[in-house]
């Protein structure tokens, strides 16, 4: 593993435990020699994160709209800024330059990317770990949403365990170099539901 794609808030959020754990997340990734792949942005979480790594001497690649760049919205100091016209070329080519996922917290935008490329592991699509960095139990009713789901049969128990979680930057990424992800057989998973 190389290079880890993070998926966080705009926002810094109303806790300061949230950009001090992005800033613990950069500096865990400087001490693996981690390149980062991120948002682009100067705002927010994606900011703390990517300014920790990079005034680190770590390797930082920000993949940004072209409407976001003409907004002021870039981190263009950081390191390597990729520009593209859409979301959806966005996040493809994040997946592309990626090993791995994480989501620390954030909204609507970093649930979207972060389940996106989690689906795309459940259809064999890739085999990188996905995770959360579970800062002060913010993803705690997600996880509870995943057990619910699983438990009503809409989510299968290897599936649920594709997706890592732990409150500690270095320990999820202990978790994330031992990952090992389940064999995609989506016929036998939907013959499976079809049972229940």
């Amino acid at each position: 593993m190389k290079t880890v794609s993070v998926f966080c808030g705009s926002s810094p959020g109303a806790e300061p435990a949230f950009a001090a754990a992005a800033r613990s997340l950069g500096k865990e990734f400087l001490r693996r020699g981690l390149g980062l792949v991120y948002g682009g942005g100067r705002v927010g979480l994606m900011y703390e994160i990517a300014r920790t790594i990079h005034e680190g001497g770590g390797r930082v690649t920000g993949v940004i709209p072209r409407d976001m760049v003409e907004r002021e919205l870039a981190y263009a100091e950081a390191g390597a800024l990729r520009i593209v016209e859409t979301m959806h070329e966005r996040k493809a080519l994040m997946a592309g330059l990626s090993d791995g996922f994480i989501a620390l917290p954030g909204g609507l935008g970093t649930m979207e990317e972060f389940f996106e490329v989690v689906t795309w592991a459940q259809l064999g699509i890739h085999r990188k770990p996905c995770g959360f960095l579970n800062v002060a139990g913010y993803f705690d009713p997600i996880l509870g949403f995943l057990a619910r789901a699983e438990a009503l049969k809409f989510l299968q128990p290897e599936h649920r365990a594709m997706i890592l979680s732990d409150p500690n930057p270095a320990r999820l990424l202990d978790l994330f170099e031992t990952y090992r992800p389940p064999e995609a057989d989506m016929a036998r998973w939907a013959l499976d539901m079809s049972k229940t």
